[in-house]
Formats: C-alpha cells, structure tokens, sequence
C-alpha cells in the first residue's frame, strides 16, 4: 500500500484490511510541533501498534509508571478499510480516544475497528498523539519556539487529519467526507478542533460522546491559569528560563512528577472545582491562548465560531459514573417533585432513583448543544444512551462496544454503529429499526433515547434538570 511518505504492509483481519502504527508525523523535540514524516526506502510493516505517549495523573491519581527511556514520537494512526485502491470514496471516522487529555491511547481493544468498517462500508482511523504535560505545557512565554506548546497534542491530531486528506484515498477512503468521532476526553478533543481556526476544512462533522465537563469541553484552561501550571511545575524542577531548554532532558518520571504537585498547587490557587468528589482538582488540557484557540467551544452567547459549519451528534449516558463513585447530590427538600420528574423523563428505566441520573455530563453537554444550534449553523443531533449494562447501568463508556459494532448479534448495536456511519456519510444518524432522528434545538429539546426500544423525546428531562440543578443556566 502507497503513502506519500513510502509503502506499508498490514494484514486482513477478517473482511477489512488493517493496518496498525502508521507514522502520520514525528516529534523530534519535546512540547513542539511535530514535522512531517520522513520518507522511507522499502515497505514498512504495519501490523503492530505503534508507540503511544506517556500516561500523566488524572483526577487526582497518580502518573503511570514509564520508561524514561520513551521518546516523543508518538504520532501514529490505526486503520481499518473494506478495500483498497479500488476506486471507492468511502466515509472517513476518526477516533479520538478517552481518558481526558492526560491518559488513554487508540490501541486498547474496545477501539478495534474492524467490525465497524466492515458492517458499515467505511474507513476508521484511530489516532495516537501526545498527551499530558508533553501535549499541554505552556512554555509560550519562553520564547518563539514554544508558541504552541500548550496545545500540541490537538496540533498531532490536526497533523494526523492532514495527512488524512494527503493519503486516506489510498485506502479507499474519501478525504472531503471525514468525520470526528470519539468518547469523554475523545469528545473534549472535538470541541477544541471545533475551536481552532487551524482545523477548520479538515472534518465536516463531529460525533461527541459525553465529552465534557463544565472546565473540559465547555471552557478549557485560561491562558494565566496555564502559566501559573507552568511556572508552578519549572519550581518543582529547579529549571528557570535561563535553563528552559533542560526541559527536553528531565526523566518521564520526574517530568510526571513535578506535573502532578504543579497541578495540585494550581487548583488550589484558582480553586478549580474536581469533576468528581469534593475539594478542587486540575486536569492537563487545552490553553485559550486567543490564538491557536481564540475562544472556548461556549461563548457568551454563542459558540466558537471555527465549528459553525460543523455537524454535531453529541450525547450522554443516563448513569455515566452515578454507578460507580459519583451519585447525583440530590436536594432532600423537593423529593417527592424530583421522584415524579425520573418518571416522567424516564418511564421505562424500572427502579431508576435520582441519585442515578447524571447531571456532571449530562448539563454540559444541553448547554454545548443549545448555543451550537443557537450559533444557527450546521445541525445538531442529541441523544442520551439509557441501555442498562448490569449494576452500574448505563455507566460511562458503556455505548462504545454498540459504536463499534463490538456486541455480536445485538440488535442496539446494529441500531447504534449504522446511526453513526449515517451520520457520517450525509449528516443525518438513521437506522433501520430507529425513528426518524430529527434535528435539536433549544426550543424542541429533540432527544434519542438509545436503548432496545428507542424513542425521539422532546425536553424529556427538562423539568428533572431544573429540580437537580436549579442553578445551572445552559
């Protein structure tokens, strides 16, 4: 198989070709853009996972161990295709991986996906970047060449799509039909893309998968905020800008280290709340640096202008991490009003208390998508994924195996994965067996409920939120 860079050899898994590590860019230095590829003699082998980046602390737990021996060359691409240099344009889905901008990485097993280009006739690609204090360090105020630092992991992905619309015809793919598709930080991801000037033209749609909290993916780190980390983190490390440049050599760990106290000290100081307990807490991320990023994806009263002609599916499960360690506070003086607002947004979840019904996602993602079609731009679709898994219900990250038609012989699954590759190849999510998916807007609160038998709903929760959250404006 033919790259502009030189050939790859991969492997047929199953029905679909597949081909795992492709370079898409390298990063010869640390907290800088990373270059293009650099052309080899011969045929590279692609039947493995390529290098992933370092994983750093998140919500308050520790960095992983790595090998300090690790380079910064994590930029690498997996892909799936039914055919190959056979004349076909077929959709384009990227997949952006969870775990925050901190942790995660395209090679873990929910996201293969061979089954998903198979069934759906597409080309899936997922991407591998820089993540952490190497993918959003804000060394901008040390000098010219660290301009972007604070934003290089989302640059590795604008390089990845870049080189997606210079190659993916190769795989049968079509470079004017791509769009985003990714879960938690995965959808973060989309919403800074959405944000940047520089991506704009490179995807014309975006499937968010609950993909924000207020302070990842409504609004990201302030340019002082991300200094402050920076100057906090050069404390921890004896480094001045006299010496900046020690940065390339530190050891992961002590990099990791340093990163975790800097973050700590930062939260307390701007008193950034923890997504999940109590106390504050900061997570590596983007910078609006009013540059690479002018605004937050939320504006005043609209949202990022680089994202108007971009079409959005974005949702949420119902119990996200309610199951788990993050029950909704629910107001004990209203009980009775918020016990009859669960069964009337949700009257075929048997058993469903309120304590179980995610707000921290699900709140975020009505004001992304109210002010996206506020902005009176592309369409917007909504859905909420109430498919019970088990005890933990429908936890977060429980529709990922239904996306990738990873649940054998399940109807939800077929109802899910063709949505999605609807969507991505006219803009509109459709399946046999679903209803007509119409369009949300904040005067309709148009909603699929995603489960054996889905339902379009609209402002089902709207009284249930204002019980939860009085407060909250979106």
């Amino acid at each position: 198989m033919r790259t502009e860079a030189g050939d790859v050899q991969g492997a047929m898994q199953g029905d679909v070709y597949r081909y795992l590590g492709v370079p898409y860019a390298r990063a010869t230095e640390r907290f800088v853009p990373a270059e293009e590829v650099e052309p080899w003699d011969g045929v590279l082998t692609t039947n493995s996972y390529g290098a992933t980046s370092p994983q750093g602390s998140m919500l308050g737990m520790s960095a992983s161990e790595d090998d300090d021996t690790a380079d910064n060359n994590r930029q690498n691409l997996n892909i799936w295709t039914p055919g190959i240099n056979d004349g076909e344009r077929r959709p384009v889905m990227v997949w952006l991986h969870g775990g925050g901008f901190s942790t995660g990485s395209a090679n873990e097993r929910n996201y293969d996906g061979a089954n998903l280009s198979a069934s759906g006739d597409v080309v899936v690609v997922g991407v591998n970047h820089r993540l952490n204090v190497f993918g959003h360090l804000d060394l901008s105020a040390y000098g010219e060449k660290y301009a972007d630092s604070g934003n290089v992991g989302l640059t590795d992905i604008i390089a990845a799509l870049e080189w997606i619309q210079e190659n993916i015809d190769y795989f049968g793919g079509d470079p004017s039909n791509v769009t985003l598709f990714g879960q938690s930080g995965g959808g973060a991801k989309q919403l800074a893309l959405m944000s940047a000037p520089s991506a704009k033209g490179l995807f014309g749609k975006a499937i968010v998968q609950s993909g924000a909290t207020e302070t990842m993916g409504v609004t990201f780190a302030t340019k002082e905020q991300s200094q402050s980390l920076t100057e906090h983190l050069l404390d921890n490390l004896n480094i001045t800008a006299e010496n900046i440049d020690d940065l390339q050599t530190v050891s992961v760990s002590d990099l990791q280290d340093a990163a975790t106290a800097a973050l700590q000290t930062t939260a307390d100081e701007y008193r950034i709340p923890a997504p999940l307990g109590d106390g504050y807490q900061m997570e590596w991320g983007p910078v609006v640096d009013g540059d690479f990023l002018p605004t937050n994806p939320v504006t005043d009263d609209s949202f990022a202008a680089a994202g108007e002609d971009v079409t959005l599916l974005i949702g949420s499960n119902l119990n996200e991490w309610t199951g788990m360690s993050a029950p909704t506070d629910v107001p004990q003086d209203n009980a009775d009003a918020i016990a009859a607002a669960v069964e009337e947004a949700y009257p075929n979840v048997g058993g469903l208390e309120a304590s179980r019904v995610d707000t921290l996602i699900r709140l975020p993602m009505l004001k992304i998508m109210s002010h996206k079609a506020d902005q009176g731009g592309a369409d917007v679709y909504a859905y909420v994924f109430t498919h019970s898994n088990g005890v933990m219900g429908s936890y977060h990250g429980a529709e990922i195996p239904y996306v990738f038609d990873n649940v054998s012989g399940d109807a939800l699954a077929d109802h899910i994965s063709q949505a999605w590759v609807s969507f991505a190849r006219t803009g509109v999510p459709a399946a046999d067996g679903l209803p007509e998916w119409e369009p949300y807007t904040r005067e309709s609160g148009t909603t699929m409920l995603l489960d054996d038998d889905s339902e379009l709903v609209h402002h089902h929760d709207q009284a249930l939120m204002s019980l939860l959250a009085p407060d909250y404006q979106y």
